[in-house]
Parts: C-alpha cells; structure tokens; sequence
C-alpha cells in the first residue's frame, strides 16, 4: 500500500494481521459504499423530483461536499471546508441575492444533497482507487436527476479528477476547463501520489476528459508544470503578465463544440490578502474582484463545478476565507442555474 494512504488502511492493515477473512472485509466496505450512495442517490432523487413538479428550471446548482483532505501534500484542512462553506452561504451576515439578482433561497436555483462520506469509506479501508471511483459515482447520481448540476465543494483539489471524469463520461464527451488556481496541478504524481492535489490535472488530461484546459492566475509553477503544460497543450496564464493577458480573460467564450464548460476555482487563486484561509500561502494573486469579473464575464454552458482548497485551520481572520469561498458558490450557483 501507499505511504500516503494511511488513516483507514493502517486499520485494514490490523484486520489482515489478525487473519479476517479478505471476503468478509470486502463485503463490509460494499455494504458502506452502497449505504453512501444510497444516500446521495435519495436525496437527489428527492430534490429532482421536487423541482420538476415546481417546474420552471432548465438547470439548478446542487451542493455536493466532498470532505477529502489526505491527498493534499501540506495540510489536510479543506477536509473540514464543507460545513463551513455552507455555514458561511446561511450565515444573515449578507442577503441572499447573487449579484445578477438570483435569490440562493429559490430550490430553483441552489440545493444540497449532503456529503459524500469520505472519512467514513477511508475508515473502513477503502483505498484511493474505489474512493475515486465512489466520488465519481456521486457526481453521476446528481446527474440524472433533471435539472440538478452538481457544484462541488471540497476538499483538496485531488477531487477534480473524479469529479470531471463523471461529468464527461455522463454527458458522453469532453468538456472545456477554466481553471482558476495559484499552481497547475499537473505533476505527473506528486511525491509518488498519483492522486495528489498537485497531479489532479495530469489524471484529467490522461483521460481526455478535456479539450481545452485553461490555467488562469499561476504564479507557483516548476519546470514539470511548464512542461506537462506543454504535454498536454494546456493554456497557462501566469500573473506575471495578467495585466496583458485581462481582456482576452474577462471575455472568454468556452464549450462550443464540446458538452460544456467546467469551472474549477482553487481558493488559493486569490492573493492571501483575500483569501489567507488556504493551505499555500502564495503572494501576487488574483484580487476577488478580477475572479468575478473573469468567472461573470464568461459566455459558455457551464455544467458543472467546484470550490476546492479552503483551509478553516488556517482561517483565521474571524472566517473571512470562508466568506469569500461561500461568495465564490454564490456567484458560480449563478452561473450554472438558468
């Protein structure tokens, strides 16, 4: 097993030495994972039955959490983002209208179907590779539930890769990805993790679950980023020349051709002056209001999405990144319900 798959394998590492039969640990996991997809598969079901009877929506955001965190290489925190995005979303410290004039209170425009329980499989020694397998097939239960589109909120960003690849793989084709982000995430796999945070974007564009990928607000990025950049043919738009970059930003024209658009907003795009509730603290960022401008400006069909990287450890201006993240669900809610 992986070093870094510690936590529930250690546990399943005990069961093995005491000799437990590899059936009976087998049929405990699938009894956990079905339980776990039940569950989303219910609620969704619940919601999309709802609103079509209330009729009157082409497609409405859904909250899906993803409360993972191990596979990122610094802190583990986002594991703990969901609740706290949610309660930031609730909190009657602002109104909820997005800035267009959609009303968050509208089952129209915003649900929720809950979190995956990602501590609870892990806890039963369920490795990475049916974890993301678990994530995936979430996403796909939202999914077929018209007019849910999932908006996820990790989590490290090491659940992009399932999340996009439920997406493609139930529309039936690639889509385009705005990707918004301080790093890459294009390692081939980072510190021996092929599902770290940092490799999520290698495991997506391996797939060809894209067409095209558009990296927007990098100012970390090694050698291997540039040249998996390249690899992959990948549009990376630095910070150092954002300036010239701005218009063409501010009004892309994304999915044609293709089944969509895919939004992927790391929180650590924004300069920790926004936003120092993130796990990597990297100055020269985007402010909040470029994001805004770039992610309102956009003309595509956006399918689906995700808000990753909130650290609540490390949030400690009196949950001031957990506002932002929530403004960013706000705003991409938006986006997607029409």
């Amino acid at each position: 097993m992986a070093a870094y798959a510690k936590g529930g394998l250690r546990y399943l590492h005990k069961l093995n030495a005491a000799n437990i039969p590899a059936e009976l640990i087998q049929k405990g996991q699938n009894r956990v994972i079905d339980a776990s997809l039940t569950l989303i598969r219910e609620r969704a079901k619940l919601k999309g039955e709802l609103l079509r009877a209330l009729g009157g929506a082409n497609a409405v955001a859904s909250l899906l959490g993803v409360p993972l965190g191990h596979n990122s290489s610094f802190l583990q925190g986002p594991a703990f983002a969901p609740p706290r995005i949610r309660e930031a979303i609730w909190c009657g410290s602002t109104n909820s209208t997005t800035e267009e004039g959609k009303q968050l209170e509208d089952p129209r425009i915003l649900t929720d179907v809950g979190d995956v329980p990602v501590q609870e499989i892990r806890d039963c020694g369920v490795d990475d590779d049916r974890l993301m397998t678990v994530i995936s097939d979430s996403v796909k239960l939202v999914m077929e539930e018209d007019p849910l589109r999932p908006l996820v909120l990790g989590g490290d960003h090491s659940i992009s890769y399932p999340v996009v690849r439920a997406v493609t793989e139930k529309l039936g084709g690639p889509v385009d990805v705005l990707h918004l982000d301080a790093h890459p995430d294009i390692y081939d796999a980072f510190e021996g993790n092929k599902y770290s945070h940092a490799s999520s974007f290698a495991r997506i564009m391996e797939g060809g679950h894209v067409r095209r990928l558009l990296q927007v607000g990098l100012r970390s990025i090694t050698s291997e980023g540039r040249e998996q950049g390249k690899r992959f043919g990948v549009e990376q738009y630095e910070m150092r020349t954002f300036s010239r970059d701005r218009e063409l930003l501010e009004n892309l024209k994304l999915g044609e051709g293709v089944k969509g658009v895919y939004i992927s907003v790391d929180v650590d795009c924004l300069d920790p002056a926004f936003a120092p509730g993130v796990s990597h603290l990297e100055p020269g960022g985007l402010s909040f209001r470029d994001v805004m401008n770039i992610l309102q400006n956009l003309k595509g069909n956006v399918v689906a999405a995700d808000v990753v990287e909130f650290n609540p450890q490390r949030d400690t201006v009196d949950g001031m990144t957990a506002m932002v993240a929530a403004k960013l669900v706000r705003e991409l809610t938006a986006k997607i319900s029409g």
